[in-house]
């Protein structure tokens, strides 16, 4: 996701020199669907061909070993050059620039238009597009959604009233007025008091908004990704990296800085941001705060003493403690290539790249992504079960045994209801907590 920027930027600026083409070597068995990789292409908004290398034959024949790797093929179809991981943009600029003027010299560019039909010519346009993160707020009774690729907040009643549109819906990074302000794939959301935090994920920023004066303003992150691991600094001067999710704990706003592979921690009154937790190793380690390895932590949840979070990519559920001295522990989950669909209890438990996380009377609400289903983490007891969700995709309501979702990324609980981003569907979902039945929220207005 780090180089699909670079890559835009790439096809933009030598769009009669240069073909990108995608090779999707997927690691979960949800992403090797065609369909669910047609989802990601519109999601992550990508403009060149992607062919679904589901058997890694492609990436074998390259001998790939890490995700990204670039290949780079000369006009006579030669393989001259590789690197793995991620790419700064000047150094792609310089080597792109280079490699232009060497096979131009030899009339080898064949500038001719390379058409494609883009799989967003095919969509229609809906209310949502691939809404990541919500919170539903109990105490103003207002559900407030991360319309992500409307690159906008919308904010409606629990019943699903429209009240306030945050963003003009421009793509980039603006503060000032709700009809100004502009974001770039919002994520995770947390309300304290008048203000609303939000995840700007692709501006790697965190942005507060007032609620009563109906301003945005960036409260961390330059609108740069960090190049490298930092310890950080006063939050507007300090780049990110990638947030997915906030929590406000007192004057503290907890991150799941997903593409650090750490949890940071944003106080409020001094704007100072810093790491919580994490070495910054993409792994599965328990132990003291500063020397645990996560992976993609992409949801945040909080009772007070423990900061809940999903750790995505080892399809776990762990826990830091708030206190600077504490520890992180792992509820469920093994290591980054174990995954599956099984409840139980411990060990025995597989996820399968989970996203959203909340707490309810004790009990975890978990998104299981990839799994098509919501289910229960138990932390005290580390047990795990489904409560709603057949596992197969798709769009169904009615009772929670039959109900179909489609990679819900978030859910949060208000007034006796379970409220769902259900991202590949275009919609928000409830369940009634107490009878399990599902239905589709009706946006009044929007």
């Amino acid at each position: 996701m780090h180089i699909f920027p670079q890559l835009r930027k790439m096809e933009q600026k030598y769009r009669d020199e240069l073909v990108v083409i995608g090779v999707h070597s997927a690691k979960f068995t949800a992403e090797q669907d065609t369909a669910n990789l047609r989802n990601a292409v519109l999601r992550y908004e990508i403009e060149h061909p992607v062919v679904n290398d589901r058997d890694f034959i492609v990436w074998q024949e390259y001998s790939a070993r890490a995700w990204p790797t670039l290949m780079f093929i000369d006009p006579e179809g030669k393989v001259i050059g590789k690197h793995e991981g991620e790419l700064p943009l000047e150094s792609l600029v310089e080597l792109l620039d280079k490699l232009v003027k060497e096979f131009d010299a030899d009339g080898l560019i064949d500038r001719r238009p390379f058409p494609l039909k883009l799989e967003r010519e095919r969509e229609w346009e809906r209310p949502l597009s691939f809404p990541g993160k919500l919170l539903a707020d109990p105490a103003s009774r207002r559900l407030f959604i991360a319309d992500s690729n409307h690159n906008r907040i919308v904010v409606t009643s629990l019943e699903g009233e429209i009240q306030d549109i945050i963003g003009s819906g421009e793509r980039g990074l603006a503060d000032g007025s709700f009809d100004r302000a502009a974001f770039n794939d919002p994520q995770g959301l947390d309300v304290s008091g008048s203000s609303l935090f939000v995840a700007d994920t692709k501006n790697h920023s965190i942005r507060k908004v007032d609620l009563e004066k109906k301003t945005v303003e960036t409260v961390a992150g330059t609108g740069s990704q960090a190049r490298m691991f930092h310890g950080g600094g006063h939050g507007p001067d300090t780049d990110l990296s990638s947030p997915w999710d906030v929590t406000v704990h007192g004057d503290t706003v907890y991150i799941a800085m997903a593409g650090f592979h750490q949890l940071w921690r944003l106080h409020v009154a001094s704007g100072e941001v810093r790491p919580h937790a994490g070495s910054g190793r993409g792994r599965i380690t328990d132990g003291a705060l500063e020397m645990a390895e996560l992976a993609q932590p992409s949801g945040t949840a909080t009772d007070g003493t423990k900061l809940y979070f999903t750790d995505s990519e080892t399809s776990a559920i762990r826990a830091a403690d708030l206190d600077p001295s504490g520890r992180v522990s792992t509820i469920v989950g093994l290591h980054l290539f174990t995954f599956g669909d099984v409840d139980g209890t411990g060990d025995d438990v597989r996820l399968q790249h989970p996203l959203g996380i909340d707490m309810h009377g004790g009990v975890l609400f978990i998104t299981d992504t990839y799994n098509n289903k919501i289910k229960r983490i138990y932390p005290a007891t580390r047990g795990a079960i489904n409560f709603v969700g057949t596992g197969d995709p798709g769009h169904e309501d009615g009772p929670g045994n039959t109900a179909r979702f489609h990679e819900p990324a978030d859910l949060s609980v208000a007034a006796g209801t379970l409220y769902i981003a259900d991202t590949n569907n275009h919609a928000v979902r409830t369940v009634d907590l107490e009878t399990q039945e599902v239905a589709t929220l009706e946006l009044k207005g929007l």
